[in-house]
């Protein structure tokens, strides 16, 4: 196979990979906006690590906005994904908030009743860097159409 044809693969790999990921994320975020009774506190409240910082995110001062930056973030990742439109800014975003699940959970080095170490948490917010680096957003996304910043998108 010539070097061209690897390429154009590769490409199309990760196009499917963000526009996969964008339905991932589009549909984690689009449920918890749907549901009312959905809230972060429960999930917060059982922070294994800095469970301080996440007590005070769970607190009633703060659990409102907490949940109207999850459910919107990660709706708005997807979107960003999915259209390939601002995926260098979005996909950083999104690392972070990847390790904002993470870290709650991290009994290191146990993550959960199921990893070692490293979770899914872990392997999305890779992915996202990824992401960010090549520019996913410029593969068959509106980042190849809009040109204008090319520092950020």
């Amino acid at each position: 196979m010539n070097a061209s044809f690897m390429n154009m693969v590769a490409k199309d790999i990760v196009v499917l990979l963000r526009v996969a990921m964008g339905w991932l994320f589009f549909y984690a975020g689009i449920t918890k906006v749907l549901d009312p009774e959905w809230s972060a506190a429960g999930y917060l409240a059982n922070a294994k690590t800095f469970s301080d910082f996440f007590a005070y995110l769970a607190s009633p001062a703060n659990i409102g906005w907490v949940n109207l930056a999850n459910e919107w973030g990660l709706t708005l990742l997807g979107i960003s994904l999915l259209l390939g439109l601002g995926v260098r800014v979005s996909s950083m975003l999104g690392a972070a908030l990847m390790m904002l699940y993470y870290l709650p959970l991290l009994e290191f080095p146990r993550v959960g009743a199921h990893s070692y170490i490293v979770d899914d948490h872990i392997v999305y917010a890779l992915v996202l860097i990824f992401f960010a680096a090549v520019r996913a957003g410029r593969m068959f996304g509106l980042d190849a159409k809009i040109k204008k910043s090319p520092r950020i998108l």
